[in-house]
């Protein structure tokens, strides 16, 4: 199977995922192979929440949206044009360890290891497993040579080259001393932020929210953190939230609101709150849910000075300014495939292996 090949597979991957979104499910194939994928990831649409409280439909929906967009052609072909695919090399077993905080949050490093022309053993998170067997089934029907390709473990990883692995800060440890001599990408704990001078739009503002609420901010691009002048103004702020104000009504995430919300209250610290999110001043980057913290800056330049010192705790920045690694407002859980978690570039990890 050759590159132009794994490619049309994961377009038509993403061309049968347009068939998901956060506006409607709508079946646009009638042929026999769209029906039998078609209903079972129906199924597991609607059940989802049943494995995980917090993959409630709409967000399992917008991670397929996100996913059908970046997954075309175009996009496909513009990702891997960058990179040298005419070496010669067996395929190696590359093992990937995944995370379980969003829907489907380890896969693209499952297409980057298809892609490369490698083998993949995927250890699936217990948050996270119903979705990528599917997937896997789709790609094998529509290409039987991904068949011997793909193999999904829940027992002790084996016969492996090559270990892609994502967990926390603590985990991160013992992934370095059990894996530590095989090449690797290990992932630790990152959260995002924004930056905030107080010439943001309302439409800007607005776009933020996206940034916070999608995935009710348990992603790694979800900002939990915002940079503030001195003397800032947060009603536009809270104004331009607003429109988020029925995620109160998610019963797990207002247990949260309600548990940080007493702790914090209990502990005598003082609060920007609306009755759905709460701002915390704080020095930290990963904030409880239902919690954004905040934090004053007095320049510009030293806040980007304080950020790249602190790099290593960022995936990424949110601002309007025209800086090279800033994300615009509202596109944070919309990366384009060239957009790497930690800034680690998995596809030519996996070509030079």
């Amino acid at each position: 199977m050759n590159l132009e090949q794994r490619i049309k597979a994961f377009a038509k991957l993403g061309n049968f995922l347009k068939q998901f979104n956060t506006s409607k499910i709508e079946k646009n194939d009638k042929s026999e192979f769209n029906t039998l994928f078609f209903d079972v990831f129906k199924v597991q649409i609607n059940r989802a929440q049943e494995y995980n409280g917090w993959f409630n439909k709409e967000n399992v929906l917008k991670a397929f949206e996100s996913w059908s967009e970046a997954l075309t052609l175009k996009n496909l072909n513009k990702w891997t044009s960058n990179y040298n695919f005419n070496g010669e090399y067996a395929p190696k077993n590359v093992a990937i360890i995944m995370a379980g905080n969003i829907p489907l949050v380890g896969f693209h490093d499952f297409l980057s290891v298809l892609t490369s022309g490698h083998n993949v053993i995927v250890k699936q998170s217990s948050n996270d497993k119903h979705f990528l067997p599917l997937i896997a089934k789709f790609l094998e029907y529509y290409n039987p040579k991904f068949k011997n390709k793909i193999t999904f473990t829940e027992g002790k990883l084996t016969n492996f080259d090559a270990v892609i692995a994502t967990g926390s800060t603590n985990t991160a440890r013992y992934f370095e001393h059990y894996f530590g001599k095989y090449p690797n990408i290990i992932r630790r704990n990152r959260n995002s932020v924004a930056i905030l001078t107080s010439n943001e739009t309302q439409e800007e503002l607005e776009s933020l929210g996206n940034d916070i609420f999608q995935y009710f901010g348990l992603g790694c691009r979800s900002v939990s953190k915002i940079f503030i002048p001195k003397g800032y103004d947060f009603n536009p702020l809270f104004n331009a939230l607003y429109q988020f104000k029925d995620i109160i009504n998610y019963k797990k995430y207002e247990n949260n609101y309600d548990y940080n919300k007493a702790i914090y209250l209990m502990s005598l610290f003082k609060l920007q709150e609306n009755g759905f999110i709460m701002l915390k001043e704080d020095k930290n980057y990963a904030s409880p849910i239902a919690t954004l913290f905040y934090e004053y800056y007095n320049s510009f330049d030293d806040l980007l000075l304080k950020l790249e010192l602190e790099s290593e705790q960022i995936q990424c920045v949110v601002s309007n300014k025209n800086y090279k690694d800033f994300v615009k407002f509202g596109e944070t859980q919309h990366p384009k495939l060239w957009n790497y978690a930690d800034g680690i570039d998995t596809l030519n990890f996996l070509l030079t292996i």
